[in-house]
C-alpha cells in the first residue's frame, strides 16, 4: 500500500515563535536544490506563512494563530494549470514540486493556487513554493525542518496510508482549510476551529451572604434560532464559553441557571465571536426584559 506524506498542524499549539518560517529560509535561502527548489528569496517570501485572529472582547479574549503553505493538494490546481509541460507535478509519495527549469517564466501558475501558498521570484522568473524538505525526506530525515524545529510540537508529520489518513482525521477532529475547493490537501489541522469558528463567553455572578461573589457550576444554556441547543457550566471563577459555532450571523437564546437563583435569559444578536460580559443572578431579581446584545471582535487577517 503506497504510503504519503502529510502535515499536521495544532492550532492551539502554535504561539507564533516563527521557527518554522526561519527554519525554511534557513534551509531554502542562498541554496539551490537542483530538481527541487532555486533559492527562495531573502525578502517578499513566506513559503509558510503565519496567520493571527483575535476573538472576543476583554477579560475573555481568545488568540490564535495559524500556520500555511503549500497543502500539496492531490487534486492541485496548479497540477491542473501546468497541464502536461511538467512544469509542477505530484510525486507518488503525495509531495507537489514545482519544476525549477519547466516552471521558468511561468507566473499563471501563481494564481492558480486559491490558498496564495505559491509565491513569484521576480528575479528568477520563476513561481515558487514550500516543498515538504523532500530533499532532505529523500535522503532519509524522518521529517521536514519545520516540524523538527517547532517547539511546542504544533507541527507534525506524518507518511502514511490515505485509509490510515481519513480514518485519523475522522478520529482525531481534523480539518483541512476551504474543504469546498475539492482540492483534497493533505495538510490538516487539529484545533482549527480556534481560527475559523465564533465562540460566546461570559461570566456569572451573584450576591450571597452579603457579598459578591462568582458564581460556579451555573447550567449556561444557548439555544440557535434553528433549534440546535449547546450546554455548559461555569468554572471555579463564573466564566464559561461555549465554542466551536458556525461563523455566520444568527440569532441565539441563552439562559443561565443556578439552584436559589432566578433564571436569566437574553437573545442575542451574534455577528462574530462575542464576550457578554458579566450577568448577575440575584436571588430576588425583578422581572427582567429580553436584552439583546451583540459584539463584534477586533479586525482579523484571514488566509
Amino acid at each position: 500500500m503506497n504510503e504519503k506524506w502529510n502535515l499536521i498542524i495544532d492550532v492551539a499549539a502554535c504561539e507564533n515563535c516563527h521557527n518554522c518560517t526561519l527554519s525554511v529560509k534557513d534551509e531554502h535561502c542562498g541554496n539551490d536544490f537542483a530538481g527541487y527548489a532555486a533559492p527562495q528569496p531573502e525578502h517578499g517570501h513566506e513559503w509558510i506563512k503565519i496567520h493571527r485572529r483575535v476573538r472576543g472582547s476583554a477579560p475573555i479574549v481568545d488568540v490564535a494563530y495559524l500556520p500555511t503553505t503549500c497543502n500539496h493538494c492531490d487534486a492541485a490546481p496548479c497540477i491542473e494549470r501546468a497541464g502536461d509541460s511538467g512544469a509542477v507535478f505530484k510525486r507518488p509519495d503525495g509531495i507537489v514540486i514545482i519544476d525549477p527549469e519547466k516552471a521558468k517564466g511561468r507566473r499563471d501558475l501563481v494564481d492558480a493556487c486559491p490558498y496564495g501558498a505559491i509565491w513569484w521570484n521576480e528575479s528568477l522568473a520563476l513561481p515558487q513554493k514550500w516543498i515538504f524538505d523532500a530533499h532532505l525526506l529523500d535522503i532519509g530525515w524522518k521529517q521536514p525542518r519545520c516540524a523538527q524545529a517547532c517547539p511546542t510540537g504544533a507541527i507534525s508529520s506524518l507518511k502514511t496510508s490515505d485509509d490510515d489518513m481519513r480514518a485519523r482525521a475522522a478520529t482525531e477532529g481534523l480539518r483541512v482549510l476551504r474543504p469546498e475547493l475539492e482540492t483534497q490537501p493533505r495538510v490538516y489541522y487539529r484545533n482549527l476551529h480556534r481560527y475559523t469558528d465564533w465562540f460566546i463567553a461570559g461570566s456569572v455572578f451573584g450576591h450571597l451572604a452579603g457579598q459578591i461573589e462568582c458564581i460556579e457550576g451555573a447550567q449556561i444554556a444557548l439555544r440557535h434560532a434553528d433549534g440546535t441547543r449547546r450546554t455548559t457550566r461555569t468554572d471555579a471563577f463564573g466564566e464559561f464559553k461555549l465554542d466551536c459555532l458556525p461563523a455566520q450571523p444568527g440569532e441565539y437564546h441563552l439562559s443561565v441557571d443556578h439552584p436559589g437563583f432566578a433564571t436569566a435569559r437574553f437573545d442575542l444578536a451574534v455577528n462574530d465571536s462575542i464576550n457578554v460580559g458579566a450577568i448577575d443572578l440575584d436571588r430576588q431579581p425583578p422581572p427582567r426584559p429580553t436584552t439583546p446584545i451583540s459584539g463584534l471582535s477586533p479586525p482579523t487577517e484571514q488566509p
